[in-house]
């Protein structure tokens, strides 16, 4: 059911953008307002959030540490696992972003005959995702093509060496296939699984859905359509000059592409997808461990009147006295 709304709702996408084009005419909607307002929602929405999220106190110290931490000179610690100074926090942070370090490590729980709970390495999910973002980096690299004149060489040596095995006529790009085949393990690991599939909601099935949709409209594109690339360029130079223009002669699932891009830009503030800028705020990666060494204060702890017992003692001596409970001063 879950999967079907998410469905439903990337099909309701494309028919909007397949209406608004081809049967209202909308292309300066769809082409110019809508990329800009994702824009403009994608942006306020990523800095309001990160603001918001730096805003948040730290009451403890709570690194998450996976090895030996410093202590005695004679006992070797782990340097990634368990950082002490903030050069080994930035390392470790750096193996997690661009390799997904934490994941690497996640392990699957199974309960074999005779009831006993056996835990094992699953390192399948560690080799989609970071197939999955790297391909997908390697494409929005590939795109900029679109809104620079001239194209930068780096960009075109990437896009060379993307398609070096030079299949078919225009060349399929390696990134494109590796991006569809890891978002298709990744969305049948969601529908295969009972547990997944108990613990899955819409948001989660529907970006899956959603960059299945832009990829495969893309293809479509450049495989299949070959779509006009000189207004499509036209198109997208005038948007990244704030001089947007409407071509006319642009086919109507550039438009379904575009759309949903846009979507997804707009959407990315909103959903779990800013995990790409929460994991640089989260204390659990970015704080050292060396809660024996420096001590963190809480930043909650606010300024508060005391009244000591030597104090509730001098108010309270005489009645204390004649109550018969000590005193510590005569």
């Amino acid at each position: 059911m879950r999967v079907t709304i998410s469905l439903i709702a990337v099909g309701a996408l494309i028919g909007l953008a397949y209406v608004g084009t081809q049967v209202l005419g909308l292309q300066l909607l769809f082409g110019v307002i809508v990329p800009y307002a994702a824009i403009v929602v994608f942006l306020a929405g990523v800095v309001l959030r990160v603001l918001a999220w730096a805003r948040v106190p730290v009451p403890f110290h709570i690194p998450s540490v996976s090895g030996q931490q410093r202590s005695l000179p004679w006992i070797k610690r782990d340097p990634l696992g368990s950082p002490y100074t903030t050069r080994e926090v930035i390392a470790r942070m750096a193996l997690e972003v661009l390799l997904f370090r934490s994941l690497m490590s996640n392990t699957r729980t199974t309960v074999r005959d005779g009831g006993n709970v056996v835990h094992s390495q699953s390192r399948w999910l560690w080799a989609a995702a970071l197939a999955f973002h790297w391909s997908f980096l390697v494409i929005l690299v590939r795109h900029t093509r679109f809104f620079m004149e001239p194209v930068p060489a780096c960009v075109d040596r990437l896009a060379a060496l993307d398609g070096f095995f030079q299949i078919s006529v225009p060349t399929l790009y390696v990134s494109s296939a590796v991006l569809l085949a890891s978002l298709g393990f990744l969305l049948a690991r969601r529908l295969a699984s009972p547990q997944l599939r108990y613990l899955s909601l819409a948001n989660d099935y529907f970006p899956l859905l959603l960059l299945l949709a832009i990829a495969l409209s893309g293809l479509t594109l450049r495989h299949f359509l070959r779509g006009d690339v000189a207004s499509i360029k036209t198109l997208a130079l005038g948007l990244i000059s704030l001089h947007p223009v409407v071509v006319s002669g642009i086919h109507w699932v550039f438009y379904v592409h575009l759309f949903l891009v846009s979507t997804l830009l707009a959407y990315i503030p909103l959903s779990k997808l800013m995990h790409m800028g929460g994991v640089f705020l989260s204390p659990t990666r970015n704080l050292p461990n060396n809660s024996r060494a420096v001590r963190h204060v809480n930043p909650w702890n606010q300024p508060v009147a005391v009244h000591t017992y030597a104090e509730y003692e001098d108010e309270f001596r005489e009645k204390m006295k004649s109550a018969g409970i000590p005193v510590e001063r005569g």
